[in-house]
Order: C-alpha cells, then sequence, then structure tokens
C-alpha cells in the first residue's frame, strides 16, 4: 500500500498541513498521510510484527490525529505527535489480552529487511564494512532489532532509522531525554552483544 505513496507532499508546509485539516479542506489530510503515513507505517511494524496490526495501528493513528487536530498546541512538531500517538495505539494492542494476529504470509519472515538499515549502523556494532551490504548480515540485524523489548526497540528505531533527535523522541514517548539516552544505550549494547556473537561463529566456521 505504501509502494504507491508519493512525496508530492514533501514541500507543503506542516503548519499549511495543519490549517487545512482544522479548515475541513480534506487535502490537508491526504498531504497529512503522503507525507507521514511510510513513517508511522515503519515504527508501527516495528512495534506490532506483523503488517496486518501495523497498517491498523497507521489507520488509528490518522483518524486519532484529524479528530483531534483542534488540539494540537504544536508545542512538539506534527511528526513527533503523530509518532507519540502510533506508539500508544501500537502499545494498547500489545497490552490486550489476547496476541496480536499472527500474519500468515511467509514473505515477513524472511523480509529482513523491512526496516531501512542505515549503512552507518556498521560503526558501533562491531558489523564489518566490506560485508554490511550481505543480505544476511542485514537481516541479522533486522532481526536483533525485532528481538529487543518494546521499549528499548521503539527508541533504538526512531533514533538510528527514523531519525529523530533525543528530543524529539522524548516528546514522541513522554519521557525524559535521560530515559531515551539510557535506553537507546542499552537497546545498542544488547545489539552489539548480539551480533559480535555471529560474526565470532561465522569467523570460527571459517
Amino acid at each position: 500500500m505504501l509502494g504507491i505513496i508519493s512525496r508530492m507532499a514533501d514541500h507543503i508546509s506542516d503548519r499549511e498541513i495543519i490549517e487545512r485539516i482544522q479548515s475541513g479542506d480534506k487535502s490537508g489530510c491526504a498531504a497529512c498521510i503522503e507525507k507521514y503515513a511510510p513513517r508511522i507505517y515503519r515504527l508501527a511494524l516495528s512495534l506490532m510484527e506483523n503488517e496486518a496490526d501495523a497498517e491498523d495501528v497507521m489507520q488509528e493513528t490518522f483518524l486519532s490525529a484529524f479528530m483531534s487536530i483542534d488540539k494540537f498546541e504544536e508545542r512538539s512538531s506534527l511528526g513527533t505527535w503523530l509518532y507519540r500517538i502510533a506508539y500508544n495505539a501500537a502499545m494498547m494492542r500489545l497490552r490486550r489480552p489476547f496476541p496480536p494476529t499472527l500474519s500468515v504470509d511467509p514473505s515477513l519472515d524472511d523480509n529482513a529487511t523491512a526496516l531501512p538499515i542505515p549503512q552507518q549502523l556498521y560503526d558501533w556494532c562491531c558489523l564489518p564494512e566490506q560485508d554490511f551490504d550481505a543480505e544476511e548480515v542485514r537481516g541479522k540485524l533486522a532481526n536483533a532489532i525485532r528481538d529487543l523489548p518494546p521499549s528499548l526497540r521503539v527508541v533504538f528505531i526512531m533514533r538510528q532509522i527514523e531519525g529523530l533527535s533525543t528530543q524529539e523522541t522524548a516528546e514522541s514517548l513522554d519521557v525524559s531525554l535521560e530515559v531515551v539516552k539510557t535506553r537507546l544505550r542499552r537497546a545498542r549494547l544488547r545489539l552489539r552483544k548480539n551480533l559480535t556473537g555471529y560474526f565470532a561463529d561465522n569467523q570460527s566456521a571459517q
């Protein structure tokens, strides 16, 4: 679904999008979705781990945002506000007594690169730069990210993959800057530990 979303809305400012939505102009909703749906979907998918629930979270996010747009005080950016709504929607689903629906699409289990993995990650997680583009290596990193606890995973996704600042991440999750820094440090340590073991095993097998 997201593959057909264009980037035509990227040139429209958040202020203009907000004003259009508040005035009842449906083009504002369309522009908001075009601009932020891919980012919200990636975050939702990283938390829910299946496409159906991720799409539901994304839809809930935009519906909630459009219904409460008059309450948006712009103390944070529109993107940060949407991330916060998406995170809360995902957490509500994950806390339900019944587990989320499991995908029956086998390609999801094999799609280790569903999240974009920045090239610079090899700097801190012991990835050999020359091997980083290998599908197996990128798949191992993607799997390691999915294995993180949700509280660490969401911080890692926002900071390292989506490129939010520490301040924006803190505002999105409604936590302190120190909490974000601590969770990001723990996420990196876990990933480094997992990936170091993987490469050690591979080297010993060669």
